[in-house]
């Protein structure tokens, strides 16, 4: 089964794509949401295969959500404007359906997603792009990567941060903060699964409670008993465990 999230703040869109759904007996809708936000939560608690999602909403934009899940799960973007179509598909969109969804261009995005299967590879290679007769652009067999761009929430604000500005990741009181360039951001996901959707080219779990951009390491100190500290573009010195301290420098080696 390929278990759907429905994002729309639009209840007859989302009824129409509740509709078209029916017609395919492998599809689960297992919640919806309204903007942004909800979208978010709704993710983090419901673990979707797929999200079918506007782009234009109050809150943070389909674009936005989008690049805070990342790895997670597949998204097909489904909105009434054509010029976010590039953005789209460089946060490795499925597909692209311009409303009014169709039924057969729901199949086909549909079939796509079977033909990847429930599971998301991170870091494999993006397909060919293409357009087909109506101008919608299209995705041949892309499959999602790294994120390169984070969703953070500070006071009631939504707010992207591109990845090369992110320092590190830490876990406080069991929410997720990301601090980058003076600037700390609260995220939904657990440092666990934000570990297994970043690039491992990029960023090193130091510890069990803080994950850092490799490029933001200006200086790592050794500690008696085989730990260390990082030192951080900003100042901050974050430990680094025993166990990891090795893999750390070799990583640092190869960069």
């Amino acid at each position: 089964m390929i278990r759907i999230l429905l994002v729309d703040d639009e209840q007859p869109a989302r009824d129409r794509l509740r509709h078209l759904l029916q017609a395919h007996a492998d599809v689960e809708i297992v919640g919806e949401a309204d903007d942004g936000e909800q979208a978010l939560e709704q993710v983090a608690e419901l673990h979707p295969d797929l999200v079918l999602l506007d782009i234009q909403m109050p809150g943070c934009s389909g674009l936005d959500v989008a690049a805070s899940i990342g790895g997670g799960p597949r998204v097909v973007f489904c909105t009434a404007f054509d010029q976010h179509a590039v953005d789209a598909f460089e946060l490795h969109a499925i597909d692209y359906l311009l409303k009014p969804v169709s039924r057969a261009r729901l199949a086909v995005a549909l079939d796509r997603v079977r033909a990847q299967g429930a599971a998301t590879t991170p870091g494999a290679p993006a397909g060919a792009r293409d357009s087909d007769a109506t101008g919608e652009a299209r995705v041949e067999a892309a499959l999602p990567m790294y994120p390169t761009r984070f969703l953070g929430k500070r006071a009631n604000r939504f707010h992207v941060v591109p990845r090369d500005e992110v320092i590190y990741f830490a876990n406080e009181d069991g929410l997720t903060r990301l601090t980058a360039r003076g600037q700390h951001y609260w995220m939904q996901p657990s440092l666990a699964e934000l570990e297994r959707h970043l690039d491992p080219a990029h960023f090193f779990r130091v510890s069990r409670a803080a994950i850092v951009r490799l490029g933001a390491i200006a200086e790592i100190v050794p500690r008696e008993g085989g730990s260390g500290e990082a030192r951080l573009a900003d100042g901050t010195m974050l430990p680094v465990s025993r166990r990891r301290l090795g893999g750390l420098m070799e990583r640092l080696a190869r960069s």
